[in-house]
């Protein structure tokens, strides 16, 4: 059914439109003003005093950390590996099939009602490998309503071939546009020559998500082992194809971004996570200037992207040490980078609000208490809503997933459900330690 956003001020990043009517199914149909759009006979949406918004988009996240909120376990690191050791690979390789599917819904929730609408995961759990991606699927777009990417991040740590299985059947069998996969890959330093063959064997040119240099450890495990550097070696391998995502590059030199240039691979930073676990931060203004793409993940950290912006933004001062280095430009350009890279991979176009594009979007309330144009639009975003964002509706592909600040009844009870399952996770990551 056609329905009708009326008297809204839209903006999608690139467009504004005061006064605005957008008349949608599951795409958008016709976008103009009073005068030159005819809603005679639909059903209408007022939006006075509110935001036309696309929904956002999480460029890399790991949904399995949707159980780590709360859990106290022994945590005494002293560098990347201890955090990894101690906190982030017990939680994975005690989730089972149950495990991910209510993580996938508990995360999902939790992202739509910050207006984020596309989740590009990267997934982990030991108990169950197989069948683990459909699980997020059900979570993530089935349950919730979200359109979501899924990866299995292939390690020496779990079954090989089952993780290699996991990831080329997904990815065959998932080609919607609310769906798709991605042949994922952990990192590096937890994946062998040997385990990089196999994978090479049955990659079939789809574009993998793997972590890159996300600590110096990494490199330095890749040198000593290998004679080489993380992504020279991925590309011995024949593993960087165009769209690969290449989550963090820390610790990149400049034959590296030479090579994820040439190969038409993308970067993926969250410098929140990366602040968290205290390895560096990337240099995303050397990124720009190299005309490699740079889209915004937040590594699972919070289901949050408008933090994560102005992370974004104050990070790279600091980094630089100068206000100048990283402009909002800077910043604006990368949220599109984001869209730009999402619109490709789901085969719709998303993060706009004109014809043809997908019907993802949120009204966000906001009296502007300073003169609100094109001009200074983003301002207003920027320093007046980004910390603390609330839509008030979020649509999903012409459906309504919140409705006045709430997902359904039925989405809440099943959210509250996972606390069960969570307690049982938490169980045996403590029994490990007995």
């Amino acid at each position: 059914m056609r329905k009708a956003v009326i008297n809204a001020t839209l903006y999608d990043f690139k467009t504004f439109m005061p006064n605005a009517v957008m008349v949608f199914d599951d795409h958008v149909i016709e976008v103009g003003t009073r005068d030159t759009v005819d809603i005679e006979g639909l059903e209408v949406i007022d939006a006075s005093g509110m935001l036309l918004m696309p929904g956002l988009i999480a460029g890399h996240t790991h949904i399995y950390s949707a159980f780590a909120r709360g859990l106290a376990v022994p945590f005494n690191p002293n560098n990347f590996q201890d955090i990894l050791d101690q906190l982030w690979w017990k939680i994975d390789r005690n989730l089972d099939n149950e495990a991910v599917f209510k993580s996938a819904v508990v995360d999902a929730t939790d992202y739509v009602l910050n207006g984020v609408t596309t989740l590009i995961d990267h997934h982990a759990s030991g108990r169950d490998i197989r069948g683990s991606l459909n699980q997020l699927k059900r979570g993530v777009c089935e349950t919730v309503g979200l359109r979501g990417s899924f990866a299995f991040e292939t390690s020496d740590r779990f079954n090989v071939q089952d993780a290699i299985k996991e990831n080329r059947d997904f990815i065959d069998a998932e080609n919607s546009q609310f769906t798709r996969g991605m042949f994922g890959l952990h990192a590096s330093l937890s994946l062998s020559d040997e385990t990089l063959n196999k994978v090479k064997k049955h990659l079939k040119g789809s574009p993998i998500h793997i972590h890159v240099a996300e600590s110096k450890l990494d490199q330095d495990d890749c040198m000593e082992k290998y004679g080489c550097r993380v992504v020279e070696r991925l590309d011995q391998f024949g593993l960087l194809s165009e769209d690969s995502i290449l989550v963090h590059a820390l610790y990149v030199d400049d034959n590296e971004l030479a090579i994820i240039k040439k190969r038409g691979c993308t970067i993926a930073v969250n410098v929140t996570s990366n602040m968290n676990n205290g390895v560096g931060l990337p240099d995303i203004p050397r990124f720009i200037e190299n005309d490699i793409p740079v889209i915004i993940g937040n590594d699972g950290i919070a289901a949050s992207m408008t933090s994560e912006y102005l992370n974004v933004f104050y990070s790279m001062h600091h980094h630089k040490q100068t206000p100048t280095a990283f402009s909002h430009d800077d910043l604006l350009h990368m949220i599109r980078e984001t869209y730009r890279y999402a619109s490709r991979h789901f085969g719709v176009e998303l993060g706009r609000l004109r014809k043809g594009a997908a019907a993802d979007f949120m009204l966000v309330p906001y009296t502007p208490p300073t003169p609100l144009d094109e001009n200074t639009i983003f301002g207003h975003l920027f320093f007046g809503l980004f910390s603390s964002f609330r839509p008030k509706m979020v649509v999903v592909g012409g459906k309504v997933l919140v409705e006045n600040y709430a997902v359904s009844d039925a989405l809440k009870r099943q959210y509250k459900s996972a606390q069960k399952t969570a307690s049982s996770v938490w169980h045996h990551i403590k029994q490990e330690a007995m």
